[in-house]
Order: structure tokens, then sequence, then C-alpha cells
């Protein structure tokens, strides 16, 4: 069942009661200018005024289409309340679970509910209240209020919130804890380095300012830094996974940190060492 509202005024901006999580995906027609608009938002906020912005993508971690319009009739005959099925997962389980998005950990409920932990985000997230409200579920009384255009706006908001919250969540016990179970099915990707021999790595951000530069994998073996292999997943803004999180969790989790590597590579001609020029 969905929650009712935590705040007066908030409304998630669902289509017609009735919509399947499946008939949200889909391409959307303008992702650029959706996600231009939050840049502007966020460059307004950010105190960092550097151009060097390691290639982030225009593009927003999915690409949630825009929402339908219009409910069969059979639906609306069932006099449902809601905008969704018994049997229908949570919006935390449909995120983590899209292509690309492997490296989330689904955050608990009552983590988001919880005002203390989402202290400073509503200066750093356009639509907050909306976009809060997606994340939970919270049944949609106002949709007609809203063109297609900023009901993009705001699940595009959604997904920054939920990353903004999830760097946060990843550094408690039980996000940790979640996480450890991710690194321990490989979900992060192998160390490409032939000499760590597939060592599991950890997800890692150069900065934690969002739209700074994109998700990197950080192996505990080498010690060194590489893009994720997979295109989707090298789309992700690293500030939702910041720069504490891999140290703090070999930290919290000193068995899991592995023996430097014994052997490096050795360039040879013909057999013999190439001499290193001072």
């Amino acid at each position: 069942m969905y929650k009712e509202g935590r705040s007066s005024g908030s409304s998630i901006i669902m289509g017609g009661g009735g919509s399947s999580r499946s008939e949200l995906l889909g391409g959307a027609t303008d992702r650029k200018r959706i996600n231009e608009a939050l840049d502007k938002h966020l460059r307004k906020s950010s105190p960092s005024t550097s151009k060097d912005r390691d290639s982030f993508p225009s593009t927003s971690t999915t690409a949630k289409s825009q929402l339908q319009e219009g409910v069969e009739s059979e639906t609306d005959s069932e006099g449902s309340d809601v905008s969704g099925s018994e049997g229908e997962t949570s919006w935390i389980s449909w995120f983590c679970n899209l292509r690309g998005n492997e490296f989330f950990c689904e955050v608990d409920e009552d983590y988001v509910q919880d005002d203390f932990n989402l202290c400073g985000l509503s200066g750093q997230v356009p639509y907050y209240d909306y976009a809060l409200d997606l994340i939970l579920d919270v049944e949609s009384s106002n949709s007609d209020m809203f063109t297609e255009e900023q009901n993009e706006l705001v699940e595009s908001a959604a997904e920054m919130l939920y990353g903004l919250i999830h760097v946060r969540y990843i550094l408690t016990t039980k996000g940790l804890t979640a996480m450890l179970e991710k690194y321990k099915n490989y979900d992060f990707g192998r160390c490409p380095r032939v000499f760590c021999c597939g060592q599991s790595c950890l997800p890692v951000g150069q900065s934690d300012i969002p739209r700074s530069s994109t998700v990197k994998i950080y192996c505990p073996k080498c010690e060194d830094l590489y893009y994720p292999r997979s295109k989707y997943q090298g789309n992700i803004d690293g500030a939702y996974f910041g720069t504490t999180f891999p140290h703090l969790f070999l930290m919290a989790h000193g068995n899991m940190k592995p023996q430097k590597p014994s052997q490096s590579y050795v360039p040879k001609i013909f057999g013999f060492k190439v001499h290193k020029k001072q």
C-alpha cells in the first residue's frame, strides 16, 4: 500500500491510477533539455565554479519515460485509489533494478522518511517535495496540474535526490552491510589489472559535488581507479557514492581488504629489462 501524505501540499506526479511500473519504461523524447534545467539549478546552488567536469554526461542515470496519459476503463471501474497494484514493487526497488544501476543498494524507506537524514538536500534538488514523494510512492492527487515537461523534471529530480540520499546511507551500518553483499557478489566489477587477478572492486567518486565527475571503481588490491566496464554504469554521477565510501568500507570490514599484489609488470626487449632513463 502507498503511504499517505507526509507533508501538506506535496504529492507525487504519477499519471493515472492503476499505472504499472512497466508502463513507465521507455525512451524520453527530450532528456537533454530536462537535464540542462537541472544543471542550471545546480550551478546556482553549488559552490564550485570549476569548468573541468570530467566529461560528465548530460543525460540522467536512467531513461525513465514521460508518464502515459489515460487509463483503461477496466482499471477505473475497480475504484482503485492508489497508482499501483498489490504486487507492484516500490520505486526504490524498481530504480535499483534498472540496467546500469547495479552499483546502487536499496535505501531503507525509514531512512528516507527521517528528515534529519535529508538535511540540506532541499536546496540542492529542484522539485524537492515532489521528488521525495515519488521516491516514497506517496499517492498522487494533483497529477493533472503538471505538464509533461514538469513530470519529466520531477522524475529526473527524484533520481538525483535518491543518489544524494544513497551516498549518505552507504556510510551507515546498514548501508555498509548492504554494500558488503554486493561486493562479495562482484556487482561492482573486477579490477582490469592482470596482477590483481580479478579482484572485486568498490564504487567511488572523485568529488562529493554533484555533476563534477562520473563514478569510478576502486581496486583495494592495487589501490588505483578504473572506469566501469559498462557504459551504463559509467554515466552515473560519482557524487552518489562519494570520495569516502570505499575507504570507510575497508576499515569497517578489514577482513575484506586483500594483500597488495606481489608482482608487477617489467618491460623487456628480447628478454632484457628496459633501462629506465633518469
